[in-house]
């Protein structure tokens, strides 16, 4: 009796083992990104955030002498911020900018992935070529584009003679399509970024409820839709997440081809607040809008770390059903 319950008990303990060392590891690695994210936010980001805290309550100007010179306003500056036409523009400008672009992108680089995710010959050039668009400088991409888009340029020279029409768009100078125009470099720009972390996902799958969904006659419609794509969710999240709030920080490329022109149609929140700053030398107003669209970001945050541990309990609720479901068989 004893030689049957010892195996069983050794085994037990060595679980037990491997779980406690598995959490010290995910700890240490937990504390490894932790400890240089709080360093720099305490000795970096706070001055920085306490200064700007005090030019958002001081109508501080480059013309005075000193800081201290400035006066106290309490939260004038805010008000005057809030009820900004031109802020409230920028923001509706900047979400649409960063929503257009973040699709487009998902959609491409998911695509792409899709296409890419099973070894094939000459693999790794096709890594290279679409990776490509990732590694070029924002502000080369502008003015190359200002070069290719011109109104009688080669790009619409190109579309003229496959369509074979005399087609004249003004990708640089319609008010009307201009910011779109920025979203379409925005989506070449940053595609591969979108591919890299779906194929990511899309290799991280595990195989089993493939073949399963296979050995049951499921179409790969079917397997994409009901076995891929829920697996993906999280992965899925954090792509658009991150790609959004970069698309909302997006600064060289359309202030490069624009400077938030033609009129008005290109001032996102990142061109205003510059122009504001550098250019009205208004740096009492600029600090508050920075401290608002903090807020709007950290909100952002918030909100897509909620969606991404609700996808995450989804998705360990998942495999403990299947795993259930399989020590049952």
């Amino acid at each position: 009796m004893a030689v049957t319950t010892m195996p069983s008990t050794d085994a037990r303990a060595a679980v037990a083992s491997r779980a406690v060392s598995r959490a010290r590891a995910i700890k240490r690695f937990k504390l490894t990104l932790l400890l240089p994210m709080a360093a720099l936010f305490l000795f970096v980001l706070t001055p920085v955030l306490l200064l700007q805290l005090y030019f958002s309550v001081h109508q501080w100007t480059v013309y005075l002498s000193s800081w201290w010179d400035a006066d106290y306003v309490g939260l004038d500056v805010f008000r005057d911020v809030l009820t900004d036409p031109r802020f409230g523009w920028a923001i509706l400008r900047s979400l649409a900018f960063a929503t257009g672009s973040t699709i487009g992108c998902f959609v491409f680089g998911f695509l792409l992935a899709y296409l890419m995710y099973k070894p094939f010959r000459g693999q790794a050039f096709f890594y290279i070529v679409f990776i490509l668009p990732m590694l070029t400088v924002p502000v080369v991409v502008a003015y190359t584009a200002e070069m290719l888009l011109y109104r009688s340029g080669p790009i619409n020279d190109l579309i003229s003679h496959i369509l074979h029409v005399n087609f004249q768009v003004s990708w640089l100078t319609d008010p009307h399509i201009a910011l779109l125009t920025c979203a379409l470099l925005e989506i070449w720009n940053w595609t591969p970024f979108s591919f890299i972390i779906m194929l990511a996902g899309l290799a991280a799958i595990p195989k089993e409820p493939i073949e399963a969904a296979e050995i049951l006659g499921a179409s790969k419609w079917r397997i994409f839709w009901e076995v891929q794509v829920p697996l993906l969710r999280p992965v899925i999240l954090l792509a658009l997440v991150l790609r959004f709030l970069e698309a909302m920080a997006e600064f060289p490329k359309t202030w490069a081809l624009f400077q938030g022109g033609p009129g008005s149609s290109t001032e996102t929140l990142p061109v205003y607040i510059f122009m504001t700053t550098w250019q009205y030398f208004e740096i009492s107003k600029g600090a508050a809008m920075s401290y608002i669209v903090m807020v709007l970001m950290v909100v952002i945050v918030l909100i897509a770390i909620h969606l991404l541990r609700r996808e995450k309990r989804a998705l360990d609720q998942m495999y403990a059903a299947g795993e259930e479901q399989g020590a049952k068989a």
